[in-house]
């Protein structure tokens, strides 16, 4: 693929990020857009491998990864483009914040450094906006049956526009005051900024997709109306319900949950209204955030740009090894330390830690109780012990819980369809992504749980192929 001796002749080479001082004064993109004739290089660094693991094991999505690779060595970004869309519904997304599991099974990573396949994904994306590639693709006609999508977010946003091309109405019904979902509310700006969210909803509206915001399914509409106006309904509403902190002292002021944070940061930069009452904001305080994943890097950046003085990040997993483990070997995604921008732009990380207590004065947060805990093996199942001694308080004035999520969240919803779920919460569906309601469809993290919005997407395309299979007649209904 490319130049066969490419991988030899190029090192990896990332675009890095925009200066420390700079970018924590403003809330715009950290990470620096490619170079173009960086990315030629390294897609000139895609290998003749045989078997591409990047696609067939890495990429939820199934990215043909190593002919689009080839097709920008080559200069062809129309055909790069057409590779990249057959399986890639948003590339500008996935291309910004995808951990990219397909670089750590490229087989240039088994002895050397991987291909920046998310940067030439992006690269490609943005080419083709930039050279007006990006067109609106509206079905030849539409067929007279109609579907429901309820929730904007990444999976629902996917399985509208699959739909939509398929020749059937799509109307999106979100609660929020705009389309986005996760994309919009959860993830911050400097991470994805709006405007490219902003920028494929009108493309998918230009398409014919009707979005309906500030829409609370079971309120402002009925689920009687859904089902007997709409011939098919997918549900696509994330995962909601946060994992909570179940210890004294919870009930302090002070103590919030990460997406409640996250969420009024997002608003506040796009001037969406925010109830003073409930404003949370780290300006001049110590900050704690528990959990040491994704989120909680981004509720790190969020409060260093607020003006936070302190930041300090707990983890009860163990701190991951400087290089991957035994246990997970290539292709696997590895288990090793990583250090977000975030991390690199102020704050500490504790690893192995749980929070035990937050104690208050006059119902105010004023310090959290913590001891170290010590990680064993039983039978196989991972499991943990306090070290005797280790018992130690933390000095903060809020604390933000960023310990992932339990379920869907939406059980008022999900009774008001009468749907079957999981002993975890989660929506149960069959190999279409149909419940147990013949013609209410779920998809994303409401049926399979919290995880990555490249496999979100991947799953609202999923639910997209089993609803038209049963509108069109392609299957037992």
């Amino acid at each position: 693929m490319g130049k066969a001796t490419g991988f030899l002749e190029f090192e990896r080479k990332e675009p890095g990020y925009r200066d420390k001082d700079e970018r924590l004064k403003d809330y715009r993109a950290v990470e620096n857009m490619p170079d173009e004739d960086d990315i030629y290089d390294q897609a000139a660094r895609c290998m003749d491998c045989g078997i591409p693991f990047c696609h067939d094991y890495g990429c939820p999505l199934l990215n043909v990864i190593p002919e689009f690779n080839d097709r920008v060595y080559h200069g062809d970004w129309a055909c790069a483009l057409d590779i990249l869309l057959s399986t890639s519904s948003f590339p500008e997304f996935t291309g910004r914040i995808c951990p990219a599991p397909c670089e750590e099974a490229c087989v240039d990573n088994l002895n050397g450094d991987p291909v920046t396949i998310r940067q030439i994904e992006l690269a490609i994306i943005e080419k083709a906006f930039e050279k007006g590639l990006m067109k609106p693709q509206p079905p030849a006609f539409y067929h007279d049956k109609k579907v429901a999508v309820i929730g904007a977010g990444p999976a629902g946003l996917a399985a509208a526009m699959m739909i939509n091309r398929a020749g059937y109405r799509v109307t999106v019904y979100d609660e929020a005051d705009k389309p986005g979902g996760l994309l919009r509310y959860g993830i911050p700006d400097f991470k994805l900024e709006k405007n490219v969210v902003e920028r494929r909803i009108r493309l998918m509206e230009e398409e014919g997709i009707v979005f309906e915001q500030n829409v609370q399914v079971g309120t402002d509409i009925s689920i009687r109306y859904l089902t007997k106006h709409f011939d098919a309904v997918c549900l696509t509403c994330g995962a909601r319900k946060p994992r909570d902190l179940d210890v004294p002292g919870r009930n302090l002021t002070g103590i919030f949950f990460a997406m409640d944070f996250l969420t009024q940061q997002n608003k506040r930069i796009s001037g969406e209204p925010i109830t003073p009452s409930t404003e949370i904001n780290a300006a001049g305080k110590t900050v704690v955030v528990i959990g040491g994943g994704d989120t909680g890097s981004d509720c790190i950046g969020t409060s260093l740009r607020q003006g936070a003085t302190k930041v300090i990040q707990l983890e009860i997993m163990p701190k991951p090894p400087e290089t991957p483990s035994e246990a997970t070997p290539w292709p696997l995604w590895p288990n090793k330390l990583r250090e977000s921008h975030a991390h690199k732009e102020g704050g500490t990380r504790r690893w192995s830690v749980n929070t035990t207590a937050c104690i208050g004065e006059n119902g105010v947060l004023k310090k959290i109780r913590c001891e170290e805990v010590a990680w064993s093996n039983t039978d196989g199942r991972m499991t943990f012990a306090p070290v005797p001694g280790s018992e130690f308080e933390i000095e903060t004035d809020m604390v933000l819980l960023a310990m992932g999520f339990t379920g869907p969240g939406n059980e008022a919803l999900i009774e008001g369809f009468g749907l079957d779920t999981d002993a975890r919460g989660n929506v149960k569906v069959d190999g279409r992504m149909m419940t147990s309601v013949p013609g209410i469809f779920a998809g994303g993290d409401m049926s399979h749980g919290q995880s990555l919005v490249v496999t979100a997407i991947h799953s609202g395309k999923q639910t997209a192929r089993g609803i038209i299979e049963r509108l069109s007649g392609d299957t037992e209904k």
